[in-house]
This record gives C-alpha cells, structure tokens and sequence, in this order.
C-alpha cells in the first residue's frame, strides 16, 4: 500500500526532521490547547490512524469519538475538523468573517505564492473576489447566454460508444473559455486538448494519496521520486498557455469595450496602475484565470461523468426523469433554466447526485482570522480548519436516507422539491465557490440537453458498474467507465 511505503520512508526521516523543526508543512501559529482529538505520532501525526481508507471516511469515523469539532495532526501541522451540518453552520454561516480565511495548501502555494481568488486572504481576496463576482455576471453568468453555449456544446456529442471524461471535460472547459477567453476551442484542438489534459492530470494527482502526503511533508516529498512532481511541471505549462492568452489580448484589445473575462480585467489593470496595494497586476490575472479553469472545468466535468455513471447504474431514475421531461417540455425545444421549478422530480435528482457524490469532500481549509469560540472549545487565530462538507451531506439528522442514492432526499412527502441547507457542494459561508452560480446551470442544463434527447446505454452491464472514486482527497473522481448515448 503506498501509504504504508511513504510512511516507511518518512520514519527513516525522523532524526533528521526533529533535528530541523522547520521540515513539514507551515506551522500554524497557536497559543494554547485545541479541541481534543486521538494522540499523534512524532513527525508523522495522526496519519497512521488516517492511512487505512479513505480520509474523509476515516475523519467521520475519528468524529464518532471525538465530537464534531476536533483536532487531527497532519504531520506536524494540526488542523481542527468540522463535521457534521450543525459544526460546519456554526462555524462558516453564524461565523462566517471569522472563518474567512484560507488554510494554506503547500501545493498550491507552491504556485499561486498567495495570489489569483482561491488562496489569496484580507483585503486582497475580497477586492478579487467582487471584482470577479461582478465581471463574470457581466460576460453571461447565470444568463440566457450561458444556456446559449451549452446547447452548443450538447449538440457536439455523438451517438457512438465515448469516454465521458474527455468530451464532458471538452464541453464544460469550453463554456469558461467562452467567459474567460471570448471563444470556443474545437474538440480536436490539439492546444485545447493539451490544456484538458494538464488541468486532469493535477487534478488526479492532487487527489491521489501522492497529493495528499505532498500537502503534509513537502519538505521530504521534495526529495522523493513520484508523480507528485508532475503537478508543477503541469503548473508551469499553464502559467505559460495563460500568458500567451493574456498577450494576444493585449494586442488586439480595444481598452474600455472588454469582450471577456481577461479584458476587463486589463482594464482594471489600467484605471488602477497606481494602485499601491498591487491588486491588479498580470501575475495575478494569470493566477485568478488559473482558478476560474480549474474550479469551472474539473469539479463540474467530475459531477456530470459521476452523474452519467449513477444513471447508467440506476436506469429506472433516468426514465423518470425523461418522463418528466417529456410531459413538461417536450423535444420540440431545449430545456431551460426557467423549466427548473416546474421539474421537480430532475431537480431532486441533480441535487441527489451532488450530495452523493460530494466531489470536493474535504472542502478547501480554512484559516481563523481572530481567536473564536466553537462548540466550547478556543479557536485561536491562525487556526487551520477542514470543512468536512461531506459531513453533511451524510448527516443522518439532515437527509432521510444519506448513505444510499435516493432522490426522495430532495422531495417531499407530495413528490415536490424540498431543498435542504445541508446541500453544501459550494461550501458555506464567505468562501463558497465564485463559480457556484455557473455550475448548478451547467450542471442543469447539460444532464437536460442529454436525457431530453439520448437515452443512456452502458457498455457492459449496468449491474456490474462501481461508484467507488478513482481519487479522494482534494475531490472524488469517478471510475473509467464508457457509455453509448442512442436518440431517443
């Protein structure tokens, strides 16, 4: 087992790393006791006791003992869970300026160097965020124009057998790229597919256990071979595709009248060039379009390919939810976002599959800005906290039947839609997701576009499909599976 393997090599490493303290991830500055939590390790923690499966399943586990809010070691580093809904609305939405900074992720930090949305804090962050908030709404967030460019992407998919990884990835890439870049790639665009092919492949890592030990010994992972390397010869090529983006749009821009993301942010560049807190400088226009690619391609292609799966597994909800479509929009036009609310049965079914799967199941930690209280236990600042966000998406005190695939989770007793505050895909509080917004459309309108339109086929049984992830970690990834899409 490789956790077994690196954790061999990192006890060889224990005299040398007590020897230099500054070996492991940062430390968190904290005064103090934190919230109880099982005895760790020297050097290595508590990753002996989360080595075993999965680690959002073994965190729940540890959570059955030790409460809700509790304290695990990573290594060095210490870092205090939240689980369960009741922990994660008391912390992130009743206290959601205390928990609004964000933890630091070696890996990423490694690249951003705290720049771009997801890993910048203070003032910093919330002058990106708004100003991302309000450009993205302006280039067709949450508009009939996105709608426009599914249906655009929907119309390229084909009935023959298909690997649903490259051409949903292809599909939703290409509705940020219309955002960010003003147009669309073809599907054989080998630049495209190059680009595809470096956001997955980090994605996979960061979310494989290789990942998962970079984030807690970069220091000693450093010096080790293994495909964790990868990711920052994948960084610097994307730094690179970015740029060059970035200077064709100089070149043929006209300053004032933006026609995507990347303009309108060279025009903020201009009107504030004298800005002494640096907001708006290239390194982090190219860092932020980074964000936007990665959160807008890799979560949602994972959420639809996981979403294809289930329905292949579960035939009978697909033709439900086709009959649905059927009586209420018939095939003489597309669906749309304004059919939500009279689709009650395929809304259920979207926000079941979400809360299933739970892609982003650790969520991204977070960092307190100032000392706190939670649950009876002092927080100081600086804190470094996981939203176990598929905590509550398993809350037994909060859905009817969490651990099985059921849409009546989302339904009410008269088969009406029901929403639920537990439904936390996009996290909670100051830090949800900027993109979440562009994602419930996209995930709406392209399971619609394709149930409307195709009827869902496995190749091989559907009795033998496995829902289990490929990656956990930074996000749940589903198994390789192919399908054949046959017109209805």
């Amino acid at each position: 087992m490789l956790i077994a393997g690196i954790a061999t090599l990192l006890l060889l490493f224990l005299l040398l790393a007590l020897a230099r303290p500054s070996w492991g991830g940062r430390a968190t500055p904290m005064q103090g006791a934190l919230p109880p939590g099982p005895t760790p390790l020297p050097l290595l923690g508590n990753l002996l006791q989360l080595g075993s499966g999965r680690l959002d399943h073994a965190l729940m586990e540890l959570s059955g003992r030790w409460g809700p809010v509790f304290t695990v070691r990573l290594g060095p580093r210490p870092a205090v869970i939240l689980c369960g809904y009741a922990a994660l609305r008391d912390a992130l939405v009743l206290q959601a300026d205390t928990f609004s900074g964000r933890g630091a992720m070696t890996v990423f930090e490694r690249f951003t160097r705290g720049n771009g949305i997801l890993f910048s804090n203070g003032q910093r962050w919330r002058t990106l965020r708004n100003f991302a908030v309000g450009a993205l709404k302006e280039f067709g967030l949450g508009t009939r124009t996105v709608e426009e460019r599914v249906l655009e992407e929907t119309a390229c998919l084909l009935g023959a057998p298909f690997d649903p990884r490259r051409l949903l990835d292809n599909a939703v890439s290409n509705v940020i790229c219309f955002v960010v870049f003003g147009s669309r790639y073809g599907y054989q665009d080998p630049e495209f597919l190059k680009l595809l092919d470096l956001f997955s492949e980090n994605f996979r890592i960061m979310s494989s256990r290789w990942g998962e030990m970079y984030n807690i010994f970069p220091s000693i992972l450093h010096w080790l071979p293994g495909p964790h390397h990868r990711i920052f010869r994948n960084f610097a090529e994307l730094r690179v595709f970015i740029s060059e983006q970035i200077q064709r749009h100089r070149q043929t821009r006209q300053p004032g009248e933006p026609r995507d993301f990347i303009d309108c942010f060279l025009d903020q560049m201009d009107q504030v060039h004298k800005d002494s807190e640096r907001h708006f400088q290239e390194e982090t226009l190219v860092m932020t379009t980074h964000n936007l690619f990665f959160g807008g391609t890799e979560t949602t292609s994972n959420t639809l390919r996981y979403g294809l799966l289930i329905l292949l597994k579960y035939p009978e909800v697909a033709a439900k939810v086709q009959a649905e479509l059927d009586a209420v929009v018939g095939r003489m036009r597309a669906p749309s976002l304004e059919d939500r609310g009279r689709l009650p049965y395929t809304n259920a079914v979207l926000h079941e599959i979400q809360r299933f799967i739970s892609v982003v199941p650790l969520g991204l930690p977070r960092a307190l800005t100032p000392d706190t209280h939670l649950h009876g236990h002092f927080l100081p600042k600086g804190t470094f906290v996981i939203p176990l966000l598929v905590s509550a998406h398993r809350d037994p005190t909060q859905f009817k039947d969490p651990d099985s695939f059921n849409p009546r989770n989302f339904l009410n007793n008269e088969g009406e839609f029901q929403s639920n505050d537990a439904f936390t895909p996009f996290a909670l509080g100051k830090r949800m997701c900027l993109g979440a917004g562009l994602a419930r459309s996209e995930i709406f309108l392209f399971f619609t576009a394709i149930l409307q339109r195709f009827c869902l086929l496995p190749v091989g049984s559907p009795t033998n499909l496995d829902l289990t992830p490929q990656c956990t970690s930074l996000g749940n990834m589903p198994p390789a599976f192919q399908l054949r899409l046959v017109t209805l």
